[in-house]
C-alpha cells in the first residue's frame, strides 16, 4: 500500500495578511483618542475612579505585550500617549496594581459564520508562588508553584471564545462545563474537539447538553458503558469503530486534526511569557485574559487563507 501524497498548503491574501502582521507593530492601535480613558462620575459616596476600566486593561495588556514591570509601564504608557499626541495621563503602577484584581477584562471575538467548531485544550503555567521564594532565599525542599490555563478556540477564526485558569489540583475535565458557558447559549455549537482526558461521562453530556457532536478519542484502556444514555451510545459505537479501522483512519475521517490549531494558539500565549508575574489569584487571571485579549485582537487585524494546492 503506497503512502498518501502529502498535501501542499498554498496562503491565497499574502498582501492583506502582511499589512495586518505591519499593524501588529503599530502602536496607534493601542491609543484610540474617542477612547473613554477617564472614568464617569458613578453618583455614589466616596471618591471616584480616575481612569476607566478601558484605561487599566489597556495598560495591562500593554505590559504583558512587551513584558513590563507595572512601574515601567506608567512611563512607557505616558511615553506613549505623548508621542500619540492625546492630553492624558498614565496610571501609576499602585493603581495598576490594585485595579487588576478586580477589572473585568474585555474580550473581543468575531462569531463564526456557520456553526461553532469549539478546540479545547489546556495546559500549565508557573508563578512565583512561596515555595519557590523559600527555596531561593533559604535552599529547603523544592515545591512546585503552577496554575492550569485552559482554552478553547473557534477553528474558523481562530480566536479564543473561552478561557478558564485554575489551579493545579483541578483537571481538564471539571473545567469543560464553565468553558461552554462561556459561549452565549443563543450560538449554535457543531462540534466539540478535545483529548482523550476529556473522555468522560459527564463532559459528553454536557456537549450533548449543547446539541452538539463530541469528538473525543476514547483512552487506550477503555471500556464500553453500561448505560444505555444517548452520549454512552455513542461513545461505545466509537470505540467500537476505532478499535476496528484504527485511531488514525478516524482521527482522518473525524478531522481530529484541527485541534493541533489550539495547541497553536497555545504555544503563541506561551510566546507572551511563559509565567505568570502576578502573586494574587485574582490578578493572574485577569493577567491571562489580558494576553488572551491581545491575541484576539491580533487574529482580528487578519489572519492568513490556505488552500490546497493540487
Amino acid at each position: 500500500m503506497k503512502k498518501p501524497t502529502q498535501k501542499i498548503y498554498r496562503t491565497t491574501n499574502w498582501p492583506a495578511y502582511n499589512r495586518a502582521l505591519i499593524n501588529r507593530g503599530n502602536i496607534a492601535i493601542w491609543f484610540d483618542p474617542k477612547t473613554q480613558w477617564y472614568a464617569e462620575p458613578q453618583g455614589k459616596q466616596g471618591r471616584s475612579q480616575t481612569y476607566s476600566d478601558i484605561a487599566i486593561q489597556c495598560c495591562l495588556m500593554i505590559k504583558s505585550l512587551f513584558r513590563l514591570t507595572l512601574r515601567m509601564v506608567t512611563g512607557f504608557v505616558q511615553s506613549l500617549i505623548k508621542l500619540c499626541g492625546l492630553d492624558w495621563t498614565a496610571p501609576d503602577f499602585t493603581t495598576l496594581c490594585r485595579r487588576q484584581k478586580y477589572i473585568d477584562i474585555q474580550i473581543s471575538y468575531q462569531k463564526s459564520r456557520d456553526g461553532l467548531h469549539l478546540l479545547v485544550d489546556s495546559t500549565g503555567l508557573k508563578f512565583l508562588g512561596e515555595g519557590e521564594w523559600k527555596r531561593k532565599k533559604h535552599q529547603p525542599e523544592y515545591r512546585r508553584q503552577w496554575r492550569k490555563l485552559h482554552i478553547g478556540i473557534d477553528a474558523e477564526t481562530l480566536q479564543i471564545r473561552a478561557v478558564q485558569l485554575t489551579t493545579n489540583n483541578v483537571s481538564d475535565s471539571q473545567v469543560l462545563g464553565d468553558l461552554l458557558d462561556q459561549i452565549p447559549q443563543d450560538e449554535h455549537i457543531d462540534s466539540v474537539y478535545t483529548d482523550g482526558a476529556y473522555d468522560t461521562k459527564r463532559c459528553r453530556q454536557l456537549i450533548t447538553d449543547r446539541n452538539a457532536h463530541a469528538i473525543i478519542p476514547p483512552r487506550k484502556n477503555a471500556k464500553p458503558w453500561k448505560d444505555t444514555k444517548v452520549h454512552s451510545l455513542e461513545r461505545n459505537e466509537l470505540l467500537r469503530t476505532v478499535k476496528r479501522l484504527g485511531r488514525t483512519l478516524w482521527k482522518k475521517w473525524s478531522g481530529y486534526h484541527q485541534r493541533s490549531l489550539v495547541e497553536t494558539k497555545m504555544h503563541c500565549i506561551k510566546l507572551l511569557g511563559d509565567k505568570l508575574s502576578a502573586r494574587n489569584f485574582d490578578s493572574q487571571v485577569n493577567e491571562m485574559h489580558a494576553r488572551v485579549a491581545i491575541l484576539n485582537k491580533f487574529t482580528e487585524l487578519g489572519r492568513p487563507h490556505t488552500q490546497v494546492v493540487t
